[in-house]
């Protein structure tokens, strides 16, 4: 009898993980058109957008994206991926949700990923929690009888997920909600030198590479400038940056920014949407329902891709999971 009362308080306390209702669109039959569809044809959405400059308590700082304000109901926090912004057709489409709902929207940009450029010899990375949690604290100073939310994508979601883990019931959001997320970056690291998940490691690295150097004309970086010209995959830039972020090297990186081993520590109602089939990393980076807190509900799909998850029949009038998902987890949460 003792026994099967640990058990069962076992799986009580553990996560949740479904099997989605997403269907891929037949004209998007596999994983690599369903990641890139919507960042070549997404058409951008018309959006009326405050911009601030967020002073940081290092002296740094990172430009917000409001939607128009209003006056109650929930604020949503967004959380772009790897050299995202405001022009990510899914930032937009979830801004374009929550202006519908009467709620107010803002983005984050993580630093050097505005119009201009951070003043520290830094950038961001997939760790980057302390700015998530210094925003976070802002909001709620601000405005602190309205519920927060949070929404983070990929490198955004990963940050998302650590900050919610190692606040655990200190945070001061009320739901959350991450897509695509790399939650083992040793993983995904090594999966993009694979096969046609090459083609996605030599865009960004090229994105990522034209940025730092841009970054050295106006300040000298801690880092071995020609070892990072010379850096053809993922680990070896990260071990080159990762110094100058407080890691060691890669692999320490890797160790203390993954977001795997913080979701047994969330203490809101957290979403996760995540393919099986996504071309950044292999089904082994995904957590099992053991790892997950009882607030995360981890939902599975087959297909979709990396942050794709395109449906519908028709190629003119696409629709988003991502977007249906949004809305309906959040209407749940605050409705």
């Amino acid at each position: 009898m003792h026994y099967l009362n640990l058990c069962e308080k076992e799986l009580m306390t553990q996560g949740t993980i479904i099997d989605s209702e997403f269907k891929t669109a037949c004209w998007l039959p596999e994983r690599h058109s369903q990641t890139l569809f919507p960042t070549l044809f997404r058409r951008p959405i018309p959006l009326t957008l405050t911009e601030e400059v967020l002073e940081l308590p290092d002296g740094d700082f990172v430009e917000l994206a409001w939607t128009e304000p209003t006056l109650s109901g929930p604020i949503i926090a967004l959380f772009h991926g790897l050299e995202g912004s405001i022009d990510s057709g899914y930032v937009q489409g979830v801004l374009k949700i929550v202006r519908d709902f009467g709620w107010q929207g803002v983005l984050m940009h993580f630093r050097t990923c505005g119009k201009k450029g951070n003043r520290l010899p830094r950038w961001y990375h997939s760790g980057d929690s302390p700015d998530i949690d210094y925003f976070i604290q802002v909001l709620r100073e601000r405005y602190p009888d309205r519920p927060l939310g949070a929404f983070g994508v990929s490198l955004g979601g990963n940050a998302l997920l650590k900050y919610l883990g190692e606040k655990g019931k200190e945070t001061p959001l009320s739901a959350a909600m991450a897509v695509s997320v790399p939650f083992d970056l040793s993983n995904t690291s090594e999966h993009l030198t694979t096969g046609f998940s090459r083609i996605y490691q030599r865009h960004l690295i090229n994105l990522v590479r034209k940025k730092v150097m841009e970054k050295h004309k106006v300040m000298p970086l801690p880092i071995d400038l020609d070892e990072f010209k010379q850096a053809n995959t993922f680990y070896l830039v990260d071990n080159v940056a990762a110094k100058m972020h407080g890691f060691d090297s890669a692999d320490d990186y890797y160790n203390k920014s993954s977001a795997r081993q913080y979701l047994k520590s969330i203490t809101v109602p957290t979403l996760v949407l995540h393919s099986q089939n996504d071309p950044f990393m292999t089904p082994e980076a995904i957590p099992t329902a053991a790892e997950l807190s009882s607030k995360v509900t981890l939902e599975l799909t087959k297909t979709g891709g990396h942050v794709g998850f395109v449906y519908g029949r028709n190629p003119l009038k696409p629709k988003y999971w991502v977007d249906k998902r949004f809305r309906e987890f959040f209407e749940e949460q605050f409705l």
